[in-house]
């Protein structure tokens, strides 16, 4: 028996304990939370009985990762320390929980870590924009995000991103410059932006935008966690664009995610002799993205998301997560 059932005193809490003891793209964990709530889905822990839905082993599978003795050494005092950092916590049901998420079914996160003004996270789908790209950015590419970054900020777009080198940076520093609205969506603790070169860019991101994560407070970002990462690139807006990519970036996979639940997902091209320009051409090559050479085409983008039928969303994300090809190897 592990002894986290009194932890758990009501629904925030109980996701933010699953937090700190389950990865984030739990899809057994996400499941247990949309049928039982995350007080149930905590006692769980703390019984024998069957776990709904799953097989024995699966069962015992599922308690194990969950309940070992490392994770749970010392619960009580991270919860404590979570709580009493000032950090605001979002769940469903929040009115300022951005619903896109929702989208992601048994992948949605248990809960969401935001710096800054929670607010832009209820703005609707439509008002935000991911853009995106590879972190060994060329000097076309940044300037190719910064223009798009500065027009759609202008255009009152919210510019949401992941805070890495190239691109990225590019896409905040465009933002921030224009006096516009900007989430970066990391993939550790929101109290340790990474990377830890980008730590003065991301703190001011928080100071005027928003920073989120699913990761409680004093996470290290992980292989997979920047692969789980990309599933809340991809869904929290209406449209992504990619900028440049290389043919095994993990950009990829945000635009993976992104069309996988019918959003718009867009690709700015570049020189052919460029090796980052692989990732957008091959988009466009195979009609996963559409071409993207201004701020008009995606807001073109963007007024065609708005009038795709309801319920579309929802009907790609029962399918399978797409199969990405390996990501960088250095996230």
């Amino acid at each position: 028996m592990s002894g986290v059932t009194g932890l758990g005193v009501d629904e925030r809490r109980a996701r933010v304990a699953l937090a700190l003891l389950a990865e984030p793209d739990d899809p057994v964990t996400g499941g247990l939370l949309r049928r039982l709530g995350a007080v149930e889905t905590l006692g769980l822990l703390d019984t024998d009985t069957t776990v709904p839905g799953l097989g024995r082993v699966d069962n015992r599978v599922w308690r194990d990762r969950l309940a070992s003795p490392g994770r749970l050494d010392g619960l009580d005092q991270r919860l404590r320390v979570v709580e009493e950092s000032g950090i605001a916590t979002l769940i469903p049901g929040d009115a300022q929980w951005p619903r896109a998420l929702d989208d992601l079914g048994d992948r949605a996160p248990y809960v969401l870590f935001v710096r800054g003004a929670t607010s832009f996270l209820a703005r609707p789908m439509q008002d935000l924009v991911t853009v995106t790209g590879s972190r060994a950015a060329t000097a076309y590419g940044e300037h190719v995000a910064a223009d798009l970054s500065g027009d759609l900020a202008n255009h009152e777009r919210v510019l949401v991103a992941g805070g890495a080198f190239g691109v990225e940076a590019a896409v905040y520093r465009a933002a921030l410059a224009a006096g516009g609205d900007t989430i970066a969506v990391l993939a550790g603790g929101v109290d340790r932006p990474y990377p830890s070169g980008h730590r003065e860019l991301l703190d001011r991101v928080g100071d005027v935008g928003a920073l989120v994560s699913e990761l409680p407070p004093g996470s290290v970002p992980t292989r997979h966690r920047f692969l789980a990462r990309s599933r809340l690139l991809g869904a929290m807006s209406a449209v992504t664009v990619v900028v440049e990519a290389g043919a095994r970036s993990g950009t990829l996979r945000v635009a993976a995610e992104a069309h996988q639940l019918g959003r718009q997902v867009g690709a700015v091209p570049g020189p052919v002799t460029s090796v980052t320009s692989h990732g957008p051409h091959e988009l466009l090559r195979t009609g996963r993205a559409h071409l993207v050479t201004s701020a008009a085409d995606v807001e073109e983008l963007t007024a065609n998301r708005a009038t795709q039928r309801p319920g579309l969303s929802a009907e790609f994300t029962r399918r399978a997560s797409p199969a990405a090809g390996p990501p960088e190897r250095s996230l």
